[in-house]
């Protein structure tokens, strides 16, 4: 089973320059906590709800090697990195609603395609719950993580 790092930002609108500090000071936290913990670091998932999930996305996007895959609850493109990462292969849950009063169906969209265009294994589910999580969302990201670990432990 992977070793999950779970993500709770409050929600708040950020800047651009922030949320690249920010992501930057998570990223060598994860990386420091591995070393550590002695935490195998192709084992390491993000789980992000909200501004968590849009810091998990900004993880993959700019520091890519910091993580093995995502689960992204309600996220949105939190930024357009200069140039996209390789994330060839790296398995991503995206889960949205078509009716968020938060973050567009487009939003979602748009990300899809960026992690997609970039190389990730993008895997989209969609319901009807607005911005909080459901049972439905909450049942989609554990059986999408026991899958995904299957096939990784398929591959070792």
């Amino acid at each position: 089973m992977p070793n999950l790092v779970a993500i709770f930002v409050p929600l708040l609108e950020y800047p651009q320059e922030d949320l690249i500090r920010r992501t930057h000071e998570l990223a060598d936290f994860i990386k420091q906590a591995a070393t550590k913990y002695n935490l195998n670091q192709q084992n390491v998932f993000a789980v992000g709800y909200s501004n968590g999930a849009n810091i998990a996305g900004s993880l993959l996007l700019l520091r890519p090697e910091i993580l093995s895959g995502a689960v992204l609850l309600r996220a949105m493109v939190p930024l357009v990195p200069e140039k996209l990462p390789d994330l060839e292969g790296i398995p991503v849950l995206l889960a949205s609603s078509r009716y968020d009063p938060i973050i567009p169906a487009e939003e979602a969209h748009e990300l899809a395609t960026m992690l997609r265009k970039a190389g990730a294994d993008v895997s989209a589910s969609w319901d009807d719950g607005g911005h909080r999580l459901t049972r439905e969302t909450i049942d989609v990201a554990r059986r999408w993580l026991q899958m995904v670990s299957l096939t990784k432990d398929a591959k070792i």
